[in-house]
Formats: C-alpha cells, sequence, structure tokens
C-alpha cells in the first residue's frame, strides 16, 4: 500500500511516495515560493505529488492516502490550515483544495508532529509507547507521541515545548513572549551565546568569522578544537538543552527523548554532554528516565511521517 507524503516548508515543497513500513520509493521537490496566493501553492502540492508518482512509476489509483506536514495549525475536523506564518495562511481549506486535483483522503498535522511520528513509526522512537521529539534548529520545534498517536491537547496546540517559558523576562522570543525555551536552545540561540562569548576571549578563533557567516555548525566545530570561547558557549547552551529536557521529562516522563534539528549532526559530540547533565539534574535520582537519543530519519522525516498520517 502506498501514500504520497509532502513536506510544505516555507522554501520548498517536497513530496515522495512512500510504502506502509516507511520507505521513500520516490521523491521531488520545487521552490514553495510562499508569497503567491495559497490556491497557487496548493497546485504545485499536487503537480509535485504527481511528479514523485511518475518517478515511482505508479499511477494514482495506488495511492491509499496524501499527507501533509504544515509549519503551522491545522483543523482535522474540518480540513482546514487555521494559521500558518511562514506562508501568511488563514483558514485555507486544504483537503477539499488537495481533492481537486487527486481524489485520495488527505490527511495533514504541524510539521513537528509530523516529525516526531514518522521517527515513531520508523525511526529511532519505533515500538517505544511514549516519545518527545525536540528539534534544534532556527527555533525548538516538539511534538508528542503516545501509543502511535500524536498528541495534540484538547485544542490542537499541545507540544509547543519551544514555547514554553524558561526564563522570566528573559531573551526576547519571535512570538512576542521573553524567556521562550527555544530563545536558549535552538540554533539560533547557540549562534548568539558564541557571540557573547567572543566578547570575553579577545583570541577565539571565532572573532574572524563575519557575523552572517557563523552558524551552529561553525560554532561546534570550533569547540571540537578546543577554542575556548566556543567550548564555553557550547557548554552553556547543552546546559540550557539539558534544563529543558529534564522540565519535559518532570511533566510527561516519554519512553524516549529525541532530538533531530540541525544542531543535532553535532551527533555524540551534543548528545554525550546532554545525557550527562540531564542524569544528573533529573529529579527523581532513584528512578530510570527516557533515554536521549538522536533523530534517525534527517531531511525524509517530513515526507515519511505525512505520508504515514492516515494511521492516526
Amino acid at each position: 500500500m502506498l501514500s504520497i507524503g509532502i513536506d510544505l516548508g516555507g522554501t520548498n515543497i517536497a513530496a515522495g511516495v512512500v510504502t506502509s513500513e516507511g520507505k521513500v520509493i520516490a521523491q521531488a521537490q520545487r521552490p514553495t515560493l510562499a508569497q503567491r496566493p495559497w490556491q497557487q501553492v496548493v497546485e504545485d502540492m499536487a503537480e509535485v505529488s504527481l511528479d514523485a508518482l511518475a518517478m515511482a512509476g505508479v499511477g494514482v489509483e495506488q495511492v491509499h492516502a496524501i499527507g501533509v506536514g504544515v509549519p503551522g495549525n491545522y483543523d482535522r475536523k474540518n480540513g482546514v490550515v487555521v494559521f500558518c506564518t511562514n506562508l501568511g495562511w488563514h483558514n485555507v481549506p486544504l483537503r477539499e483544495a488537495m481533492r481537486r486535483y487527486i481524489d485520495v483522503p488527505l490527511y495533514a498535522d504541524n510539521d513537528a508532529n509530523v516529525a516526531a511520528f514518522a521517527e515513531a513509526m520508523a525511526g529511532v522512537s519505533r515500538n517505544v509507547y511514549s516519545s518527545l521529539l525536540l528539534t534544534l534548529g532556527t527555533g525548538v520545534g516538539s511534538g508528542i507521541i503516545v501509543d502511535g498517536k500524536i498528541w495534540s491537547g484538547s485544542h490542537g496546540v499541545a507540544g509547543e515545548v519551544g514555547h514554553m517559558i524558561y526564563r522570566a523576562g528573559g531573551e526576547q522570543c519571535t512570538c512576542g513572549q521573553r524567556g521562550c525555551f527555544e530563545r536558549y536552545a535552538s540554533a539560533t540561540a547557540l549562534i548568539r551565546i558564541a557571540r557573547e562569548a567572543t566578547m570575553r576571549y579577545p583570541d577565539s578563533e571565532m572573532k574572524s568569522i563575519p557575523p552572517e557567516r557563523m552558524n551552529a555548525k561553525t560554532v561546534v566545530d570550533a569547540a571540537r578544537r578546543g577554542d575556548e570561547a566556543a567550548m564555553e558557549a557550547f557548554d552553556e547552551y547543552t546546559t540550557h538543552l539539558s534544563l529543558g529536557i529534564v522540565s519535559c521529562i518532570n511533566v510527561f516522563d516519554p519512553g524516549m527523548i529525541v532530538l533531530g534539528g540541525g544542531v543535532s549532526r553535532a551527533g555524540d559530540f551534543l548528545l554525550e554532554p546532554v545525557r550527562r547533565k540531564v542524569e544528573k539534574q533529573k529529579f527523581f535520582k532513584a528512578l530510570p528516565i527516557g533515554g536521549v537519543e538522536l533523530a534517525t530519519l534527517g531531511n525524509d522525516a517530513g515526507i515519511i511521517g505525512a505520508a504515514l498520517l492516515h494511521r492516526t
């Protein structure tokens, strides 16, 4: 049985043909051009899906369902994207619009939930009863999975870990609040912390990096080489990340915490200090906690998770 998964981003639309086991057999993409009317973007979502089907050598009649990961809030009952800031969408009738082009059942959810679902169905948290995914990118996305289902809460907005208030009166967040967790645990936060650290270490190699070229990887690479400013910044960053994870454990007690997104590409260099600090800071010292692991599906997570949404 085949499904189509669509990863709708602010920059690109990616679609793939996916088996029931979560294997991508063909995929295609094209630019989103998000400034366009939503009707044109939806038409391209359908076209890129058909492109992927053609590459797979299968017809629409072999497709069981279409799933979409959207960077916003989706009303499953009515099939409407309530809001999607990156695309400027408000109350877009996605399900009805897509079925004008490909008449199969459509499922959709927030893109972070979709990535978490992908890992739970075909990735590192497969066969784990409950899991929490944190995507460490420009912000901090998150998704909660319980017993093979996405936990969206009573009003469809559960899992916004990035916007839990981590520090009262702290750093200004793009959401309008201050002190949100993502202002301390995102890739953006790591860059800010590193820039502040270089002011205290005039001999740091990061001094020579133009601000517009500094990213999470440059900080991690400098820390690996023993640059004092980068090491200090990365230590502070992993402390913030670990404290946020401990708070999630205290509230949710997931069977596994999964780290994805750009910062997670640091691999064991990130994982080792986070695991150590989480273990040290956990509340119930004598009890086990869910393990902290790295996401394994990479850029395919959005397509795979979306394609398997029909299981929810």
